[in-house]
């Protein structure tokens, strides 16, 4: 990528601080802008049009910036609960800051660059054509880059043990249950297997009533995920002061959910009644 290129970029530096605001009033149009992060602006009292001063660690070189928007950092778990008091600065004006007064033009590096593509586009495709045009350049996708993580890693797993104790735990419970409620209804059905129903018909009717229910509680729960889901990200994100969501009920998330409900509702339900039909029909009927 050539200079004019990289000019381009707009880099996050968490090391440009601490961040000074000076108190003019009337900045004037030919300083370079700067992007200042909500946390910074709101803890310095900043806002569009304010004039700032950024320098490295060491303090020196300071320069004034005029403040030409405030944004939103990107959400990091990694650093959730810290203030990222950050500035986005124009590639020129970043040289200027961190470069030695000697270094030659054109010995500065890049580590790293973020490439935002358009909605639709083959993440992994677009890394693979990356590494065989550039040898010796690592391109993969963010989603792989942070499943790479050890901590995120070891949360993911940690989140899916959970999850199957939970459902199997959840799955005794729930056959337990159903067996009490189909137990209660032995009597309904003594009367149909004394009427000539055979035990195949009395199965299909309690099939598709587990169908029913299943499907029922499966909805309710759903719209009860959607409707915390906003009450739990809001307050999380007030107590964190973090643009994080903590939860998110996505349309494969909710599909996986009715897969694994319906199916083990509906087999609850045929198993307890199938305890129930064994039984002889006149024991069924009677009081």
């Amino acid at each position: 990528m050539n200079t004019t290129g990289l000019a381009r970029l707009a880099l996050t530096l968490l090391c440009l601080t601490p961040l000074y605001a000076s108190a003019q009033t009337a900045p004037p149009l030919e300083l370079p802008a700067v992007l200042v992060s909500r946390q910074a602006a709101e803890a310095l009292d900043l806002s569009v049009g304010s004039i700032v001063q950024v320098a490295p660690p060491d303090g020196s070189r300071a320069r004034d910036f005029r403040v030409a928007g405030i944004y939103e950092p990107t959400p990091d778990p990694s650093r959730l609960g810290n203030a990222i008091y950050a500035v986005r600065l124009h590639l020129p004006d970043v040289l200027a800051l961190t470069s030695p007064p000697d270094a030659p033009a054109g010995a500065e590096s890049v580590d790293a660059i973020n490439i935002r593509l358009t909605p639709g586009t083959d993440a992994a495709a677009f890394s693979r054509d990356v590494n065989a045009r550039l040898p010796g350049l690592a391109a993969r996708p963010t989603s792989d880059a942070g499943a790479a993580a050890g901590p995120f890693r070891v949360l993911e797993r940690f989140h899916l043990a959970i999850a199957i104790v939970t459902i199997i735990a959840s799955t005794v419970f729930l056959v337990a249950l159903t067996v009490m409620m189909v137990d209660e209804r032995r009597e309904t059905v003594g009367v149909l297997r004394l009427i000539g129903l055979p035990t195949s018909r009395v199965l299909v009717q309690v099939l598709i009533e587990g169908v029913l229910v299943a499907g029922a509680g499966s909805v309710f729960g759903l719209a009860l995920a959607l409707v915390s889901e906003g009450a739990i990200n809001r307050f999380f994100q007030w107590r964190y002061d973090t643009a994080l969501l903590f939860v998110r009920v996505t349309p494969s998330v909710a599909a996986t959910c009715l897969m694994i409900a319906i199916p083990l509702g509906v087999s609850a339900t045929v198993v307890a009644s199938w305890l129930l039909l064994r039984r002889n029909a006149l024991r069924l009927a009677r009081r």
